[in-house]
């Protein structure tokens, strides 16, 4: 029989994590502190250890390192209230096998559980070099797998594609990746191949010597020697012309390149970040982008969440980027009233995170009071309907698709039909008390249909 350690100062938590791995089979021993735990260690050691972040005397990141340094490591389970990048790096950075963030399922808990007892479950351990504050946030379980990917890749030099909509984050994540790798004290250099013209973007990309072309007086180092030993990001890798993707190609497999008019190779050590918001597998099948250079690019692969499937991060973000604005212009920080805050979650937001930001930058300049109510807002976020009650919510949902059109959006159905179903799954849940067949029994659906729509909608 396995043994568990369930170490959190939360004796509720304890109580429920214990009570349902012992119905699973595990042997379970639960502590409130760090210290307590590591005077039984004297006497025996666990199998797996769960243990929150931040309690009162040691960390659990503390306890963890230094259960890794023991003979025979433990596979650390870390659990934190805390939904950041920086506490998912700090907990890979500890050895952690897994990071759990609060509040979870008690399904997910056991199967990290089971996962960590089995022979060859780990995952490698990642110098982070420091955890710095990147800005990205958020406690949506979609962003949480993007945490989670960063901290896994922290002392790995591969290739990854970065894949979301304009406005998500996907140079931010860029950059953590950067600054969370063996390559962090080098260079990081961007490059947006849709703004640089096509005819000029070799140059940009490999240099030139003199004399290569007409205007070109003089050598010029391009984006791969001005990375070099660091990361190169190449934004909407999509827009890329046909032959520039072959010689893309060419020197992703031999790591070298001339410059323009050039004849001396020049090596190419940098790890290369591909971003884009275009669907890259339709246009290879289309045959507008190279099926060898994609699967060259995309080793690993990360997924950007657009801003209204992770409403529930609104309330963070917006907290942030008012206190941002606030420092920069040197004014006092606005708050939200609640009716505000309902507001800005109920937006379809099509400018993402990046629109968001700029709200509060707008609020922070032209709200009159620091208590921003749902008439402060800028007009862009207000509803036209203001009055609209829950009657009328065919009305509301008329007015939706409406403005969907205008914008050119395409496959409405599709994207509305996920947000009716996850408020049909929250509901519906809260109504049972998160007991997931009562949930599927009052929504007409099997259990395992709930649980795999929970999984498609990446809902806790």
């Amino acid at each position: 029989m396995s043994k568990v350690w369930i170490v959190d100062d939360d004796a509720s938590i304890r109580w429920v994590l214990a009570r349902t791995l012992r119905g699973e089979g595990f042997e379970v021993s639960d502590f409130a502190n760090a210290e307590a735990a590591l005077l039984r260690l004297k006497q025996e050691q666990p199998d797996v250890l769960m243990t929150d972040i931040r309690m009162p005397g040691m960390s659990g990141l503390e306890l963890a390192e230094k259960l890794q340094k023991r003979l025979r490591p433990v596979p650390c389970i870390i659990m934190t209230a805390h939904t950041d990048l920086d506490s998912a790096l700090a907990s890979y950075a500890s050895g952690a096998f897994e990071y759990l963030p609060k509040p979870f399922d008690l399904d997910d808990a056991v199967r990290l559980v089971r996962r960590a007892v089995e022979p060859l479950a780990g995952v490698k351990q990642a110098d982070t070099n420091g955890a710095s504050e990147l800005g990205i946030i958020g406690e949506a379980p979609a962003m949480q797998e993007v945490f989670r990917v960063i901290g896994r890749l922290a002392n790995s030099h591969i290739n990854v594609m970065i894949c979301g909509q304009s406005g998500t984050g996907k140079e931010l994540v860029a950059n953590a990746l950067h600054k969370h790798s063996p390559r962090a004290r080098a260079p990081f250099v961007a490059i947006n191949i849709a703004a640089v013209p096509a005819e000029l973007l070799e140059s940009e990309l490999f240099g030139h010597e003199q004399g290569a072309f007409a205007g070109a007086q003089s050598q010029r180092q391009g984006r791969f020697e001005q990375a070099k030993g660091g990361t190169l990001l190449l934004d909407e890798i999509g827009e890329m012309s046909a032959d520039l993707q072959t010689r893309l190609l060419r020197v992703l497999s031999d790591r070298r390149f001339y410059r323009v008019g050039g004849r001396e190779l020049v090596n190419a050590d940098v790890r290369v970040l591909a971003a884009t918001n275009r669907d890259l597998e339709q246009q290879v099948a289309e045959g507008k982008f190279r099926e060898d250079l994609y699967h060259r690019l995309n080793v690993i692969r990360i997924d950007l969440p657009m801003l209204k499937e992770r409403a529930e991060d609104i309330p963070l973000l917006a907290r942030r980027f008012l206190r941002i604005s606030a420092e920069e212009l040197r004014v006092e920080q606005k708050s939200l009233s609640e009716g505000a805050l309902k507001q800005l979650m109920a937006f379809d937001w099509p400018g993402n995170v990046r629109q968001l930001e700029n709200v509060c930058r707008w609020i922070t300049v032209m709200a009159p009071a620091r208590q921003v109510s749902e008439e402060d807002l800028p007009p862009e976020v207000l509803q036209i309907n203001k009055d609209t009650g829950p009657r009328d919510w065919e009305r509301s949902l008329a007015e939706l698709v409406r403005q969907k059109l205008n914008r050119g959006q395409q496959d409405v159905l599709t994207d509305l039909n996920k947000r009716f179903e996850k408020v049909l799954l929250k509901v519906a849940l809260d109504h049972s008390g998160g007991h997931r067949q009562n949930a599927a029994r009052l929504l007409g659906w099997g259990r395992n249909t709930l649980t795999r729509k929970l999984k498609d909608l990446k809902l806790n």
